[in-house]
C-alpha cells in the first residue's frame, strides 16, 4: 500500500494535517454528508417497506433520492480528503476496507433499484414490489453496516 504514500504529500493532505480547524471542518461536513445520505434513504426505504403508507411513494421518492444523492457526494467528497491524511493506515484497515464494500455493495443496489422496472411503477403511483421491498431491506442493512464500519474505523 505503500503507493498510496505520496497522497499524504499532496497540497490539500497538508492543509489538513496543518489545520485542526480545516480538519474540524472537513470531517463535520463528511458526517453531514452521511447523516443527510443516511437520512433520507432511511426514510425513502422504510416508506418501500411499507411504513408511512398514507405518504404518497411517488411524490417523496424522487425527493429524498436526490437528497441521497447530494449525500453521497458530499460524503465521498470528503471521505476523500480525510483519506488523503492517512493512506496507506486507512487501506490497511479492516474496518475501513469494511465499509467500503458495504458503501459500493449499496451504491449498486442504488443503480439496481433505479434502473430497475419496479422503481418506475412506484414512480407512477404503483405499490412497491417484492424485489423493490428486498432492495430497500437490503439498502438498510447495507447503510446501517457501512455506519457502523466507519464508527469502526478508529477502533483497529
Amino acid at each position: 500500500m505503500e503507493w498510496l504514500a505520496p497522497l499524504a504529500e499532496t497540497l490539500l493532505a497538508r492543509a489538513l494535517i496543518a489545520s485542526s480547524t480545516l480538519y474540524l471542518l472537513v470531517n463535520a461536513a463528511h458526517i453531514l454528508g452521511i447523516g443527510t445520505l443516511f437520512g433520507a434513504i432511511l426514510a425513502l426505504d422504510l416508506r418501500l417497506l411499507g411504513f408511512a403508507p398514507a405518504v404518497p411513494l411517488a411524490a417523496i421518492a424522487p425527493y429524498l433520492s436526490r437528497i441521497a444523492a447530494a449525500g453521497v457526494f458530499l460524503a465521498v467528497l470528503t471521505g476523500l480528503c480525510l483519506f488523503s491524511v492517512r493512506p496507506t493506515e486507512y487501506a490497511r484497515n479492516t474496518a475501513f476496507l469494511a465499509k467500503l464494500c458495504l458503501v459500493a455493495l449499496a451504491l449498486v443496489n442504488v443503480a439496481v433499484v433505479h434502473f430497475g422496472s419496479g422503481w418506475r411503477a412506484v414512480l407512477s403511483g404503483e405499490t412497491p414490489s417484492m424485489a423493490l421491498r428486498v432492495g430497500a431491506t437490503f439498502s438498510v442493512l447495507s447503510w446501517v453496516g457501512a455506519v457502523i464500519a466507519g464508527r469502526w474505523i478508529g477502533f483497529l
